[in-house]
């Protein structure tokens, strides 16, 4: 069952401190069992946002605020948030009624990794020398540890094969740190072990293939 998803995500733990609400959009491919409807999967996501709580580049910037570029004139430089998350996924299809045993309840647990970091988008018209190749590095804290994602929703696999999907809550616990030598604000390592949490909808539109004795031939 290959499958493409869409979620929007609250932070909470550490990352709250570090960015506001998130969206990530996923690919991943699913089997399920014919008859015990147990679920093994893959799946990658990528993260993004557009608020960024820290102002790592606070320390370049004049007292009007503005961060001045090569031409010596205000540079848009702009924040946001980026990552990705990948897991294996095990789990289970509970079925409502015997009439379509693909249709009732998705619930999985995923073991991954978890990784974000603070883009630093330049100005396309200037250049800001302290942003330049990998100075870029010392501001952009990558951070990323491994993860555990539990998922409980609704899946439909229809009879007439037009509508499948599941939709459902999941919950993310990361357990990170700085993957950078230096950072350039605090002008030490970031050694801190954080505890990184998602809370967020999904929803996912599957393609399914039935193979073997769950649907005679080969088809979609």
């Amino acid at each position: 069952m290959p499958y493409l998803s869409y979620a929007a995500h609250r932070p909470g733990g550490a990352l709250q401190d570090r960015f506001g609400n998130s969206f990530s959009l996923g690919v991943g491919v699913d089997w399920l069992t014919a008859k015990s409807n147990w679920i093994f999967g893959i799946n990658a996501n990528f993260l993004f946002g557009n608020t960024v709580k820290t102002d790592v580049l606070a320390a370049l910037r004049t007292d009007a605020g503005f961060i001045i570029g090569n031409s010596r004139l205000p540079a848009d430089i702009v924040l946001r948030q980026r990552g990705w998350l990948v897991h294996v996924e095990i789990g289970k299809h509970i079925p409502f009624s015997s009439a379509n045993p693909r249709s009732g309840f998705r619930i999985s647990i995923s073991p991954g990794l978890l990784q974000h970091k603070i883009r630093i988008q330049d100005d396309p018209q200037q250049a800001v020398p302290q942003l330049l190749g990998d100075y870029k590095k010392g501001y952009d804290r990558l951070t990323n540890g491994l993860s555990v994602t539990e998922f409980i929703g609704y899946e439909l696999l229809s009879v007439n094969r037009r509508m499948n999907f599941f939709l459902g809550f999941e919950f993310t616990q990361a357990f990170t740190q700085s993957r950078r030598d230096f950072d350039f604000v605090t002008r030490i390592k970031d050694e801190t072990k954080r505890t990184d949490l998602l809370y967020g909808i999904r929803l996912g539109w599957i393609i399914p293939f039935y193979v073997g004795s769950a649907g005679g031939d080969i088809y979609y």
